[in-house]
């Protein structure tokens, strides 16, 4: 819990691991903590599960919770963890928030409350109810309106952050790189801003973000670790030749929904013992699994640790 009381330590490349699960369709634990320790010892600057690339709308609280108890253990404080403890309902999420503070989290990572489409005061209600409930946890909303079909607004954002210290951040999932800057702007760039579309990473550094939660990083951690530290370190040109060679494996990841073609790709690496993806979502198709083998023989150096 040492990323606790300094969430602005929280930075870099945040690694939004997927949830394994066996061939019958458990929560694989065994294999959750393997990928945990091979983005460990891949350089990733922190760790997250239970976003969107973890399928949690498809498990219960107990395997969500379960399964960051898991993550927790595995990580210890040797970076921070950023579990995604969000739901559609109010009473999970605090259920599964309260759980991520007993195992240690850093921070949690709250999605915005999806298919009820809320208004922008419903949104602040909400996220002020979280903050209120763990004064000690610093919270990060997770933007991601492509699933949710509600975008937090940059206003919204800046009362959170103005009335709670411990709203500390957003996720931003949104293609609109204007959002990014809009938000910033708003609030002062104290807020921590991850960006959660890949190719938008490195964009968002140039405008003071803290960092990416990048799916990409499932399957090459220390590549989009690497691309942070190089940005960091002033070598421009050489992160962006890191962002223009993860290129295949961004479109790879997207072939069909996310995360089963990464899930496909780990499984062949021998990183997870299945890719089982839970209902509705299926194993990629024979058309998918073509395209997925032609971008990771052109992308496909990456996934070895740089």
């Amino acid at each position: 819990m040492k990323f606790r009381t300094d969430p602005a330590s929280i930075r870099g490349s945040i690694a939004p691991v997927i949830t394994p699960f066996t061939e019958e369709g458990a929560v694989d634990h065994d294999s959750l903590r393997g990928l945990i320790r091979w983005q460990l010892e891949s350089g990733s600057h922190g760790i997250s599960l239970g976003g969107s690339t973890g399928e949690p709308a498809a498990q219960s609280a107990a395997e969500r919770i379960a399964a960051l108890r898991t993550a927790a253990e595995e990580i210890g404080d040797r970076v921070p963890f950023l579990p995604g403890t969000g739901s559609h309902k109010l009473d999970e999420t605090l259920e599964i928030t309260a759980a991520a503070r007993d195992a240690g989290a850093d921070a949690a990572l709250v999605i915005t409350p999806y298919y009820a489409r809320p208004t922008q005061e419903a949104l602040y209600r909400w996220y002020a109810t979280v903050a209120r409930e763990f004064p000690d946890l610093p919270v990060v909303a997770y933007n991601v309106p492509s699933r949710t079909a509600v975008d937090i607004a940059p206003e919204t954002v800046r009362r959170l952050f103005t009335d709670f210290d411990n709203f500390v951040g957003v996720k931003e999932t949104t293609k609109d790189f204007e959002h990014f800057s809009r938000v910033l702007h708003a609030c002062g760039r104290e807020l921590l801003v991850w960006s959660g579309i890949e190719l938008l990473c490195l964009p968002l550094l140039a405008l003071g973000g803290a960092g990416f939660v990048s799916a990409v990083a499932n399957l090459a951690p220390g590549a989009v670790a690497r691309m942070y530290e190089l940005w960091e370190a002033g070598d421009f040109d050489a992160a962006r030749d890191l962002h223009y060679r993860l290129h295949p494996l961004v479109d790879l990841l997207f072939v069909e929904t996310n995360p089963a073609p990464a899930k496909w790709v780990l499984e062949q690496q021998g990183r997870i013992a299945s890719g089982h993806v839970r209902p509705p979502l299926t194993t990629p198709t024979e058309s998918g699994l073509a395209r997925i083998r032609e971008l990771l023989a052109e992308g496909g150096d990456l996934t070895q640790q740089l």
